[in-house]
Formats: structure tokens, C-alpha cells, sequence
């Protein structure tokens, strides 16, 4: 055992005292069925922030050329 074993060991300690193990780590239920259901209940929706926000980058884009080459930088 070097010094910095003996240096990380009380630290170890501490956070295993202060984490204590799940007792039981195991999902009550399968999610997946409720992730289908919910994906099949309520559609994506193109509301009219979505329209703002993509006329807003098409006109900036039009009005600015040379912002394309950092906008797709940034992607």
C-alpha cells in the first residue's frame, strides 16, 4: 500500500457511510410498455414557436449569408 492508497482510504470510507448500498435496485414494473403507450398517446406537435423560431433562422440566414459556415460549426 503507497500513501496516496492511504490517503484515498478514509474518503472511501466516508462515502460509503454516507451512500449505504440500495436495498433493493431492482424496477418494480417493466417501463417499456408505458414508454410505448405514452409515445402513442400524444403526437409530436409543430406549434407556432417552432414556426417563429425556424422563420426567425431562415430569414437570419438569408439576410446573413456567412452565418451558415458557424451555425454548422456549432451543430
Amino acid at each position: 500500500m503507497n500513501d496516496d492508497d492511504r490517503e484515498i482510504d478514509p474518503v472511501a470510507r466516508q462515502l460509503r457511510a454516507a451512500l449505504p448500498p440500495w436495498g433493493d435496485a431492482e424496477l418494480r414494473s417493466d417501463l417499456w410498455p408505458r414508454m410505448l403507450r405514452r409515445l402513442e398517446d400524444a403526437p409530436a406537435a409543430f406549434g407556432w414557436w417552432e414556426s417563429a423560431l425556424a422563420a426567425l433562422i431562415v430569414a437570419a440566414l438569408a439576410f446573413f449569408p456567412r452565418l451558415l459556415p458557424a451555425l454548422l460549426c456549432h451543430l
